[in-house]
């Protein structure tokens, strides 16, 4: 798709929008799941340099809510619904590890490439591991060096890809942080995920 540019006249706050547009566009069809890459290709795209002001991940998340309903609807409130029985099961399955699921399958933003997105709590990420391996269950080890994060483990579940943060066990009693920035971010136990699945249209 070729590159358009913006006329030299449009206002900065013309130019946000039209990135947060584009960025919210390659979220939901082309998978891209980080705020910033999303936004930072959006801006290459239109020919805008990255010392241009970007939009926040707020407005990014606003103009992907109404891509998707446009586009999407009903095809994300399927996958939206899918992921959270997914997420369900896997924390059912690691209740020991208090988990709590977060990302878009809480939030509803999540589109067709969207992963689970688990927070674990456990005094090793080895525990986690050896639950998954006990119940036959393989994974992949993720290279990530967030500050804070034990591990981070990537499965599949219901052919759906699940992606599993380890923190510490005093972790849990701390506000958590969005690696992407902006706002933090939003968690729910089990209990709370079984009541979205509950109250989901049907």
């Amino acid at each position: 798709m070729p590159r358009r540019k913006l006329a030299p006249s449009a206002s900065g706050s013309h130019l946000r929008r039209a990135i947060a547009t584009a960025a919210a566009r390659l979220m939901a069809e082309e998978g891209i799941g980080d705020y910033g890459t999303a936004k930072r290709k959006a801006a290459r795209g239109l020919g805008a340099s990255e010392g241009e002001a970007l939009p926040t991940n707020e407005e990014i998340e606003t103009e992907l809510r109404a891509w998707q309903s446009l586009y999407q609807e009903d095809e994300q409130r399927e996958r939206v619904h899918d992921l959270r029985t997914t997420a369900l099961e896997v924390m059912q399955l690691l209740a020991e590890f208090h988990p709590y699921l977060t990302g878009g399958a809480l939030d509803g933003t999540a589109g067709r490439y969207s992963a689970v997105e688990i927070d674990l709590y456990a005094d090793s990420s080895k525990d986690v591991e050896i639950a998954l391996l006990s119940h036959g269950i393989s994974y992949d080890t993720m290279d990530n060096r967030r500050i804070g994060l034990d591990a981070q483990l990537r499965l599949d579940w219901n052919d759906f890809p699940v992606l599993i943060s380890v923190y510490p066990p005093v972790a849990e009693r701390q506000p958590p942080k969005n690696p992407h920035g902006g706002r933090g971010r939003h968690r729910v136990r089990a209990e709370a995920v079984l009541e979205l699945l509950r109250e989901a249209p049907k």
